[in-house]
């Protein structure tokens, strides 16, 4: 066995591309932190560590401290004195139900939060519902035409959202699901589980079909039904599978824009972190430091959910790739 010894030429290189790549990737996720713990007047400094490091954006995103355009403006004073003729209990508690409005409709993160969490999750849990019998019917059942729509799930993908979208929204107009704010969350929600359910068949199928048949033969055997084998022994066995495809439901729900912009555009107080950050940009609250604050939280739950499962994902992900 001839042992080659290794070019510190080529090694150099390799490791130089690495890094490179490495720096390209990560620089504006730290560029983004480190913004997010600065003062609007420090927003565009160079350094990539903050001169003056400070939570305000951060508190004043999730309510706990009010923003300086906030504190220096003169509304409360103007209030306070056409509400003079109030008498004084009355007039505090005009003044909390002002001020509680003002917090809520001045940058409304944790409505958005909410209903980003609210939107994503149902319908993540839905399609994850659904994906697991359609997926175990492609698996295991025998139908006629069964390839047929098990192939023709996926052709969903080969049509954009931007072409979908037009007929999409006309549509739910012609049926009454865009009237309201919560029936637009409602058609949303329904878009959402449209968007995931096929891959999420595709995914669970693949993994199922991993499975040894003899398992579920004898639990048949055994006098189970066909639903219990699938809530005793498939479910339990393809859990790694299950995982990885709530996540990815998840993270589609949670980063849509298209349709949310197009669907929910007319009720402010439904928007979701996607369009609620898009329309911060041509708003007062338009400062550099809080919106890269809002990006920060935005990122959290999925980044969370992501180290909290990852050997999970792992092997979700690798499951049924080889075909023994």
């Amino acid at each position: 066995m001839v042992v080659r010894k290794r070019s510190f030429i080529k090694t150099f290189f390799f490791w130089f591309f690495i890094a490179l790549v490495i720096i390209f990737v990560a620089y504006p996720f730290a560029y983004m932190v480190s913004v997010s713990f600065r003062y609007d007047s420090d927003a565009f400094d160079s350094s990539l560590i903050p001169k003056n490091p400070t939570l305000s954006q951060y508190a004043q995103l999730l309510g706990f401290q009010e923003s300086i355009r906030q504190e220096m403006s003169q509304e409360e004073q103007q209030l306070i004195k056409l509400l003079e003729s109030l008498p004084e209990e009355q007039r505090e508690q005009v003044m909390q139900n002002i001020q509680s409005q003002r917090r809520r409709e001045s940058f409304p993160f944790l409505r958005w939060f909410g209903n980003s969490l609210l939107l994503a999750g149902l319908s993540a849990l839905t399609s994850l519902i659904i994906g697991i019998f359609g997926a175990y019917s492609f698996s295991r059942v025998w139908y006629p035409g069964r390839n047929m729509v098990q192939r023709s799930v996926l052709l969903v993908y080969l049509v954009g959202g931007v072409i979908l979208s037009v007929p999409l929204y006309d549509m739910f107009v012609r049926i009454g699901l865009t009237n309201t704010a919560g029936t637009s969350m409602f058609s949303l929600y329904i878009i959402y589980v449209i968007q995931t359910l096929p891959v999420s068949m595709y995914m669970l199928g693949n993994y199922f079909r991993t499975i040894p048949e003899s398992i579920e033969e004898a639990a048949l055997i055994d006098g189970s039904t066909r639903f219990g084998t699938i809530m005793r022994i498939i479910i339990p066995l393809s859990m790694p599978a299950i995982i990885t495809v709530f996540i990815y439901a998840f993270m589609i729900g949670w980063n849509e824009y298209l349709f949310a912009s197009i669907f929910i555009r007319p009720f402010p107080g439904s928007y979701t972190l996607p369009v609620g950050l898009r329309e911060i940009f041509f708003s007062a609250h338009a400062v550099w430091a809080k919106m890269m604050a809002a990006s920060v939280l935005t990122a959290v739950p999925v980044i969370a959910m992501f180290m909290a499962v990852e050997k999970y994902l792992t092997a979700g992900l690798t499951a049924g790739g080889v075909k023994e």
